[in-house]
């Protein structure tokens, strides 16, 4: 194969998954450590900690996860009693799902650790930078799908 000037290095989504893995594992560390928990459970976890009473789709559109990773996760979590489910009652193919008071103090405690892990990653950054590139980071999350 002949030598291109293509630039792995300089490639957009090379780039950012090298930065997301990089910037992940430590604090994946910490969830599994703490909780056994795994990444799709943690962000259950997170999102149900963050906006309340949820079903698995309203996660699964938020998160972009899909439904069979997200059912493993809930039965994980439901198993370690973080979360309840409950039938809706006008569509029984619905469950809302609810932290129980486990699941909200295992919130809590992963939330304060995730707000110094993303204050000690842009540590050094200006804030105009480092706003900057978060907002740079939605627009292009935004852009999938």
């Amino acid at each position: 194969m002949g030598v291109s000037d293509f630039d792995l290095e300089k490639f957009l989504p090379y780039l950012l998954n090298q930065a997301a893995e990089a910037s992940s594992l430590e604090f994946q560390q910490v969830y599994k450590d703490r909780y056994g928990m795994l990444r799709n459970e943690w962000r259950v976890l997170f999102h149900l900690g963050m906006y309340g009473r949820m079903t698995a789709s309203a996660i699964g559109a938020r998160a972009g996860l899909h439904k069979t990773k997200i059912s493993r996760a809930v039965a994980k979590l439901e198993a370690r009693r973080f979360l309840t489910r409950d039938r809706d009652g006008k569509d029984r193919r619905v469950e809302h799902l609810t932290l129980t008071p486990s699941g909200q103090a295992a919130f809590a405690d992963l939330r304060a650790v995730a707000e110094r892990y993303d204050a000690a990653l842009l540590e050094g950054l200006p804030p105009q930078d480092a706003a900057r590139l978060k907002a740079l980071l939605h627009m292009l999350a935004r852009r999938r799908g």
